[in-house]
């Protein structure tokens, strides 16, 4: 297992931010990355677990202690069941899923990161999510030193949520089991209206797998959402905000605050979220606050492609980046009372 001292953890970061680490641990098997675990728990020092490090947000200070990159490697397809090792680029199993044949997450492609977080934040995007398709995550339990395997029922999924989320001190994720589908070369029905409009096809219909990864690709590629070094729109956290559930209560409210500044004949986005709560859009609420693509005049601004996307444009700092996200969040509030809350992890920061 790779040690190493007062590392560097910025590039291990899809931000490219965040100071070094008092110690960095490179796992590449299950075992070590166990070992690892332990260790630190045994000696009470502070852990921190990195994966595709394309959802954290790191203190300029770094962090004291030891953080775990998990590297470990596995692809293992029986049938429509998959097995994912944590460590394993999740955009690039995406495509051998694909490739194979098999639907379920083809509009999952292009999402950086690894395997291991997507069950952590319950991926979604152009309609799926993984807890859709996952049928087990097998994790290490610090609280009990054993390995378990948590069946999807045990999970608690919700919108980019999981027992793992909640329970964030808890498990590490080791391994992600999916049952995946063979439609004859077809994807799973397309359940995003821009997808579907993208492809030219109806909501609900199904369309060639590889066409649907492509577009979606294209998609995301549009928005400044798959990866580029030479790119600084994609030197970002994809999405920084979560979008917005409100119950009925807060729902009207917010509507009388859109028409009240907006003008009684917009209407906002609004999706049923269940319990009688209504889900709107964060870049929506955004760009309406006035805080449109490109903005910011320092080295931390808003996507040029995309509101959702907080920026690195070359030259930021945490300090800087979390500067203009709490700009956004107080702007959003005040025009619209609702509270944006970020989607990336913070370490030794917070907004």
């Amino acid at each position: 297992m790779q040690e190493l001292h007062d590392a560097p953890l910025a590039p291990l970061t899809t931000f490219r931010l965040g100071g070094p680490a008092t110690r960095l641990l490179t796992a590449t098997t299950d075992a070590e990355v166990i070992a690892a675990v332990r260790e630190a728990d045994a000696s009470g020092t502070s852990l921190l677990v990195v994966g595709g490090g394309s959802n954290l947000v790191i203190g300029d200070k770094g962090f004291d202690g030891t953080a775990l990159r998990i590297a470990t490697e596995g692809f293992a397809l029986s049938g429509t069941s998959l097995e994912l090792a944590a460590g394993e680029v999740w955009t690039d199993a995406v495509a051998r899923t694909v490739e194979a044949g098999l639907a379920g997450i083809e509009c999952l492609a292009g999402i950086p990161g690894s395997a291991g977080a997507t069950p952590i934040q319950n991926v979604g995007a152009y309609g799926q999510e993984v807890s859709s398709t996952i049928t087990e995550v097998v994790a290490y339990d610090r609280r009990t030193g054993e390995t378990v395997t948590l069946p999807n029922a045990e999970c608690s999924f919700s919108y980019r949520h999981s027992r793992f989320k909640a329970e964030p001190d808890r498990f590490v994720v080791l391994r992600v089991r999916f049952a995946l589908e063979d439609a004859d070369g077809l994807s799973a029905p397309l359940a995003y209206p821009e997808t579907a409009r993208a492809m030219g096809v109806g909501q609900g219909e199904r369309v060639a797998l590889t066409a649907a990864r492509e577009t979606v690709l294209k998609l995301r590629a549009g928005k400044g959402m798959v990866l580029d070094p030479e790119d600084h729109d994609t030197w970002s956290a994809g999405s920084f905000f979560t979008n917005p559930i409100l119950d009925g209560a807060a729902f009207e409210e917010f509507l009388a605050r859109v028409h009240e500044r907006l003008g009684p004949e917009v209407t906002p986005p609004a999706f049923p979220a269940g319990d009688g709560r209504t889900k709107t859009s964060a870049a929506w609420l955004i760009d309406r606050a006035g805080f449109t693509k490109g903005y910011g005049t320092g080295p931390a601004r808003i996507s040029t492609k995309h509101t959702l996307a907080l920026t690195n444009r070359g030259e930021a700092t945490t300090d800087d980046l979390l500067a203009l996200a709490r700009e956004v969040v107080a702007g959003v509030h005040a025009a619209f009372g609702v509270t944006l809350v970020n989607e990336p992890v913070t370490v030794g920061v917070s907004l």
